[in-house]
């Protein structure tokens, strides 16, 4: 079985110390709908395969550890500022398993050698680098999160948190559902009025990576320093895994890391 190989945002690969990238479904254990590399622990793929695919993934990054969160398409955001902060958190690849899991939808920090995770099938990660303030973050936005503004928060907490500058901070833009597939038959009730702009004029599909990059500009990063993927995980689900598609799925995972 080939190593998986994550795919890479051009705007991040020239950062010495910075380990990042999106894994396909492609070179997993798990069998049947969830084929390939599933990270995911609560889609009902057997516990023991997902963790043997968190380890695989794990070590073709070279990475000691990393957290995983307990997503929710909530708004709170883990913020890691020390050992302890991180400590009975991460996932080592052997031994136990965490004995907490923050159940938060964003994870910033500072530390080196923790790698944070976002899981998903349709939603976006977000992943973010301030190249001077060394600070990294990962970000699950869902269409629920979008509406939320969970983007903004997160740059908002690298701000307050680790005194970093909007106009450094470098963004990507994983795979997810794009504005081709993006069908939310129910938007009155669901997408807040001022994201409306989005929908196509005669149909209701929302561009939602466009609401992230204006999100993201909003809160200050330059548009030039935003990358978007432009694959559609509906479209590609010999690629990646998506619920719109096939309900009973996997989950990939994007990480990002800050390397000694």
């Amino acid at each position: 079985m080939a190593v998986p190989r994550p795919l890479t945002f051009e705007n991040l690969n020239n950062f010495p110390g910075l380990v990042h990238g999106v894994f396909s479904r492609a070179g997993g254990y798990s069998k049947g709908p969830f084929l390939g590399l599933n990270v995911g622990l609560s889609t009902g793929d057997d516990p023991d395969i997902v963790n043997r695919n968190r380890i695989r993934m794990l070590s073709s990054l070279d990475l000691p550890r990393v957290l995983f969160l307990n997503q929710v398409h909530g708004t709170d955001i883990a913020v890691i500022k020390s050992e302890k902060d991180a400590a009975g958190a991460v996932f080592k690849g052997q031994g136990t398993a965490p004995s907490k899991i923050f159940k938060a939808d964003a994870a910033v920090t500072n530390l080196k050698n923790l790698g944070l995770v976002i899981q998903v099938a349709d939603c976006q990660a977000v992943i973010l680098y301030d190249p001077e303030k060394e600070v990294i973050a990962n970000v699950h936005a869902g269409w629920r999160g979008s509406v939320a503004d969970i983007i903004g928060r997160c740059i908002d907490t690298m701000v307050t948190q680790f005194g970093c500058t909007p106009a450094t901070i470098r963004a990507g833009i994983s795979p997810s559902l794009g504005p081709c597939c993006a069908q939310f038959i129910n938007y009155e009730h669901e997408i807040s009025r001022a994201l409306w702009q989005y929908k196509e004029k005669d149909r209701p599909y929302f561009d939602f990576w466009q609401i992230s990059r204006d999100q993201l500009g909003a809160q200050g990063v330059l548009d030039e320093h935003i990358e978007t993927m432009g694959l559609c995980t509906r479209c590609h689900t010999d690629l990646f895994y998506s619920f719109r598609a096939n309900k009973v799925t996997g989950r990939f995972a994007a990480v990002i890391a800050l390397k000694t």
